[in-house]
């Protein structure tokens, strides 16, 4: 579903909601749940930031991890049949190391997209989607994330030779003869597939903090979503 404004009748109608869930506290007011939602966001973007930039974040993570460019997947499948097979495993390691890297400038755009938010965005993602702030982040950081992103992954892929490792493995696989030629864009590759992989896990602490109680660990969290939870 795409993100809405809710209108200043839903936002009463919701503060009602809270007020009923929080018993005898002091009611909650609009102000005090966008600041909730937000710290809510600042939280889960931390937490999977974290995640995806240490050692093996992508790597060892499956459902992120960066594989070969199945674009030249036979590139893959060849130079494997050739006897070198440790060379990609080799450079697929590299690649998720660069992306585990550039993970790290992540939050700072993230955090500040969401202190641009407006109360009416933080009411739309609280009666949204389940992913609806991690869908808030993709629409309202996607083009600077990437702008960001790319020279900081393309560094750290020739930081730790993803670049020389990836165009030995090509250029092994140009010189068979009469195969078609390839030399896709690396960079953007693996920085699309890094994002992606982001995006997921901000997804997941998203969903945790929603449907955990556990998860929300200050007592604005508690408030803001409990009341959800009797919704």
């Amino acid at each position: 579903m795409t993100i809405h404004s809710c209108t200043s009748t839903q936002v009463s109608q919701t503060l009602e909601g809270v007020g009923r869930a929080v018993g005898r506290e002091a009611p909650l007011s609009a102000e005090d749940v966008a600041a909730g939602l937000k710290e809510a966001l600042i939280l889960g973007i931390t937490r999977g930031s974290a995640q995806v930039s240490q050692i093996d974040g992508y790597l060892s993570n499956p459902t992120i991890k960066i594989p070969f460019p199945p674009d030249v997947k036979k590139v893959e499948d060849r130079v494997r049949q050739m006897g070198l097979g440790s060379e990609v495993d080799r450079f697929v390691t590299t690649l998720n190391r660069g992306a585990e890297e550039a993970a790290k400038e992540a939050a700072p755009i993230f955090v500040s997209a969401i202190r641009a938010m407006t109360i009416e965005d933080a009411w739309g993602i609280l009666k949204g989607d389940q992913d609806a702030a991690t869908q808030y982040l993709k629409r309202t950081t996607g083009q600077e994330l990437f702008a960001r992103f790319k020279p900081v992954i393309g560094s750290a892929l020739k930081e730790v030779n993803a670049t020389k490792y990836y165009g030995d493995i090509v250029s092994t696989y140009n010189q068979i003869p009469f195969v078609e030629k390839v030399n896709p864009d690396l960079e953007e590759y693996a920085t699309n597939r890094a994002i992606d992989g982001l995006f997921h896990v901000v997804a997941q602490e998203e969903l945790k903090i929603r449907e955990n109680p556990s998860a929300r660990t200050t007592d604005l969290l508690r408030r803001v979503f409990g009341s959800q939870d009797t919704n």
